[in-house]
């Protein structure tokens, strides 16, 4: 299969403006989620997408491939459907990696390539809750699964209640797990979801994904034991390089 990865990189940001290109212990963070994402053994290119020229500059500056993309766009799935139609090249499937991930491990990345197989349509991570708190946090979106490990539902509310069992206990008795945001669409699919209407279902919940599963599309999900953490603002940097013990 021939994959794209797509690493969506914008400059403005409500809560932390220029977030791409702040300094993380000697490197951008873009810098380091690029690094990180072109060790994979599975994407065929890598490709920043940016609508900023200060952005691509940078990008340019370390050797990434940059394409722009507009300004506006209603998700990160539509400005990676720009950003593939503008690299120029026909790839089997497209995979969204997050910018804001400075130290994804990319083995994460060949595991979700791994499930590509041509018959999936969409597909995405996912990570066991192992904790009342971590399960509780409305925060941390969570997925109940079919027996083919196929999304029925994406919730920041726990689903299912368990009857006559301590919520604090819940994680104890069912295999619980929460999403890790990275999606790859089959190259055809992904040019259907950006033209559907946003949902009830995704209103509700501020979940893009269930506008998906609304429409019929199968989302299919693989079980990572790489934990991974965002930067969403300034005060999670330092935050994050101690979760993930790494050392200057």
């Amino acid at each position: 299969m021939k994959i794209l990865g797509i690493i969506p990189a914008r400059y403005a940001s409500t809560r932390f403006p220029g977030k791409p290109l702040i300094d993380i212990m000697g490197k951008t963070m873009l810098q380091r989620v690029y690094e990180q994402t072109s060790k994979s053994k599975k994407l065929s290119s890598v490709v920043i997408a940016t609508d900023d020229e200060r952005i691509a500059s940078h990008a340019q500056s370390f050797g990434a491939k940059v394409v722009m993309t507009k300004a506006e766009h209603p998700s990160g799935t539509d400005r990676c459907f720009e950003a593939y139609k503008n690299f120029g090249e026909e790839f089997d499937y497209i995979i969204n990696i997050q910018g804001d991930e400075p130290f994804i491990d990319p083995s994460q990345i060949d595991l979700l390539a791994n499930i590509c197989d041509g018959n999936t349509e969409l597909a995405t991570l996912m990570i066991k809750c192992n904790s009342h708190a971590v399960l509780f946090d409305k925060g941390e979106v969570k997925i109940t699964l079919n027996t083919n490990n196929e999304a029925l539902y994406f919730s920041r509310m726990v689903i299912p209640f368990i009857k006559g069992v301590d919520e604090k206990e819940w994680h104890k008795h069912f295999n619980y797990f929460r999403h890790v945001g990275m999606y790859a669409y089959r190259k055809d699919v992904l040019e259907k979801v950006t033209k559907l209407q946003p949902s009830s279902l995704e209103k509700a919940e501020s979940l893009e994904q269930l506008r998906w599963l609304e429409n019929g599309f199968k989302i299919k999900c693989a079980e990572t034991l790489h934990d991974s953490h965002c930067i969403d603002t300034p005060e999670d940097v330092e935050k994050v390089i101690k979760l993930m013990g790494i050392k200057a």
